[in-house]
């Protein structure tokens, strides 16, 4: 009888771990990724292409991207990135008393293609107003948008205004001078955008978006962004 028991005990404990693993491993990086690009902003935007509304200044130095700018202002990574991958960056918004220090819109496109010219997102000319992006196939977050009162995830479909909405969410929204570490999962099917350890959005898209281009989005804000990597995420990673 006490050898049943043991037993029982033993195979109760192993399922209440099994039940209590998905839990303890949801922050968790995954154990097999492979860093594929970074940038570290010491030397210029030679592998960002910016496009402005109505100007501002677009600088990448001493660790820093600083991005100053009194409208819209999309700052794209030149490579493409494909496949399952993991990317990271830290943004923090500026708020001290500058002509564009409004605590608002820390956005995203990515996975962007744009339909005018598919295989070559910089082929078509941009003046960086949102209505421009429309012709993208892409995923878009604004975070803190509209004058940081909303946070919202679409996915664009390459028709003039037509923004498809997923989610949107009154919070979390931007805090003054606080940094945002943001992760997005770009894996199949499985789009996920993290800030700060919280997992924000969760979509399971049945027609993905599986490759294009990344970008910063903001407008009429100052932000100051670093520790930008993108990993490559082998097939057995686990879940953030």
């Amino acid at each position: 009888m006490t050898t049943t028991r043991r037993a029982f005990g033993a195979l109760a404990a192993g399922a209440a771990l099994a039940t209590l693993a998905p839990a303890a491993t949801a922050s968790a990086a995954p154990r097999h990724r492979r860093l594929i690009t970074h940038d570290d902003f010491r030397h210029g935007l030679r592998r960002w292409a910016v496009e402005l509304e109505r100007g501002g200044t677009v600088t990448a130095s001493r660790g820093v991207l600083d991005v100053d700018v009194p409208a819209g202002a999309t700052i794209w990574f030149r490579r493409p990135l494909v496949g399952a991958y993991l990317l990271e960056y830290t943004a923090t918004p500026v708020s001290a008393g500058g002509a564009n220090d409004r605590v608002s819109d820390l956005n995203n496109f990515w996975n962007a293609v744009d339909v005018r010219s598919p295989d070559d997102l910089f082929a078509t000319a941009r003046g960086g107003a949102l209505a421009e992006y429309d012709y993208l196939r892409t995923y878009y977050v604004g975070y803190g948008a509209n004058t940081n009162t909303t946070t919202r995830l679409r996915r664009y479909v390459g028709e003039p205004g037509v923004r498809p909405l997923v989610h949107d969410y009154t919070e979390p929204l931007l805090v003054a001078n606080e940094p945002n570490r943001v992760r997005i999962v770009s894996d199949g099917s499985t789009v996920r955008w993290w800030n700060n350890g919280r997992l924000v959005f969760d979509y399971s898209d049945p027609e993905p978006y599986t490759g294009g281009h990344f970008a910063f989005r903001t407008t009429w804000s100052h932000f100051r962004i670093s520790d930008f990597r993108v990993w490559s995420l082998f097939p057995d990673w686990q879940t953030l």
